[in-house]
């Protein structure tokens, strides 16, 4: 089988080249937009415990009430525009912005920016990180 690998990137140096810089490419903006805007849990301790942080947690309903973080409000993400305007209190506020793995989180971190929110944020790897550090959660 690696046989036929070496025979392979042999015979198609220009393909293999293609798929090489691609994946490097893609890894660089995976990398650069997972940094981007983001605090890990114990950042979001800190923004909530020292500066009144809101925490806007943008999962379904169902998994919001399986656990999540304290003081959390959950507005699922696929309602984030109809309901913006619950947030217009805390504009001047840390919002940090929680979704299930930290990948969805920072669509609604865009939006946020967009529509003037100071300091939009989202959780690094979001409530299974939260979870996995050991941090409470709050079950209804």
């Amino acid at each position: 089988m690696i046989d036929q690998l070496f025979e392979f990137v042999q015979n198609h140096p220009l393909l293999v080249g293609a798929f090489l810089m691609v994946l490097v490419a893609w890894i660089a903006y995976e990398v650069r937009n997972s940094s981007a805007n983001g605090v890990t849990s114990s950042e979001a301790t800190q923004l909530i415990n020292r500066e009144d942080a809101v925490v806007l947690d943008t999962r379904e309903a169902g998994d919001f009430k399986a656990g999540h973080i304290a003081g959390a409000r959950n507005i699922p993400q696929s309602k984030i525009d109809d309901r913006l305007a619950e947030l217009e209190k805390v504009k001047e506020k840390p919002i940090v912005v929680v979704c299930k793995q930290g990948q969805s989180s920072g669509a609604t971190v865009a939006k946020l920016a967009k529509a003037g929110f100071a300091r939009p944020l989202k959780l690094k790897g979001g409530m299974m990180q939260w979870q996995a550090d050991g941090l409470p959660v709050v079950k209804k």
